[in-house]
């Protein structure tokens, strides 16, 4: 039963899978632990099935004393000792500072999706939600908000998690070290649809990485079919851009999401609808089915029609 369990101990969400220097350095302390902990209960339940063994035949006293002191204390003690020192020595290494050369981007936890801000030194600061793309092999710096309630920043196979608390900045330092696709998610209950608060992480190659920020730094491109453009006159009519933004556009808000690639993004509302036409017509139109208590309103009252080109005009937004 145990071996069949760890063959769930893969993948782009495991901790014991790590792609990351801070990750690999959290599994290697959790097998320490786990073989340290292993090994204080061999030595309780062997004293413990020893005395039971003896229950018609009592050791010498002074053997029974020994058993309990080395047993029972010394090994415990020194054994859980050692790995406090070790996980101590280990913390300094996990926090870190990033380079000054090196790339920062701010994450703030909202209820209930992922507002991600890239902060280029040398460029204007590139704004997006719910997925995060990272060179493999650069140390990043991560600066954590919240502007409701208390939310964790975790990515369980790069690092460990880390609280995003109303009016206080923390700051986490990652370095993947491998390409892929990574799954981040919410560590701390943070209301109605806290279960439906994910991250997708990629890990690209250095190049392709420096290609994909400069063309999410570019305003979004006109529609080019005649749907989506009805759909962009939709989207500017009903008001969506009084709370999203779409460079390039009038659409200029800053409550909800940045739209201005939301086409080319590998989910829909943090993880929990597909990235294309049918996913945006069903969160435009069902949205606190979807995700109860979310503060967009739904726009079900909208023809079918319409919410069709609103929903081609934002997948089209790549």
């Amino acid at each position: 039963m145990a071996l069949a369990a760890l063959t769930g101990c893969n993948g782009g969400s495991s901790a014991l899978d790590p792609g990351g220097v801070e990750a690999a350095t959290i599994a290697r302390l959790f097998w320490l632990m786990a073989i340290g902990a292993g090994a204080v209960w061999v030595v309780v339940v062997s004293i413990a099935i020893h005395a039971g063994r003896r229950r018609d035949n009592p050791p010498d006293r002074r053997v029974a004393r020994w058993l309990i002191v080395v047993g029972g204390v010394v090994v415990p003690t020194v054994v859980l000792g050692a790995l406090l020192m070790h996980g101590l020595v280990l913390m300094p290494q996990l926090r870190e500072p990033a380079p000054h050369d090196g790339l920062r981007i701010a994450v703030s936890g909202e209820q209930w999706w992922w507002r991600v801000t890239y902060r280029p030194d040398d460029a204007v600061p590139v704004v997006l939600a719910n997925e995060i793309r990272l060179p493999v092999g650069r140390r990043v710096e991560f600066i954590l908000t919240s502007p409701d309630v208390i939310h964790s920043f975790w990515i369980p196979s790069l690092g460990g998690k880390l609280d995003m608390i109303p009016a206080r900045t923390t700051t986490l330092v990652l370095e993947p070290t491998r390409t892929g696709t990574f799954q981040g998610a919410c560590a701390e209950y943070c209301g109605t649809s806290h279960a439906f608060m994910r991250l997708a992480v990629v890990v690209m190659e250095p190049e392709p990485f420096a290609r994909w920020l400069e063309h999410q730094a570019a305003s979004a491109t006109a529609p080019l079919d005649a749907i989506a453009r009805r759909g962009e006159h939709a989207f500017r009519r009903n008001g969506c851009g009084a709370c999203h933004t779409v460079r390039g556009t009038a659409a200029a808000g800053v409550v909800g999401p940045d739209l201005t690639h939301v086409g080319s993004r590998l989910e829909l509302a943090a993880g929990t609808l597909p990235n294309d036409p049918a996913g945006f017509q069903r969160w435009i139109a069902d949205t606190h089915t979807v995700k109860p208590d979310a503060t967009m309103p739904q726009f079900g009252v909208l023809p079918e029609a319409e919410q069709r080109a609103i929903a081609s005009y934002l997948e089209g937004l790549q």
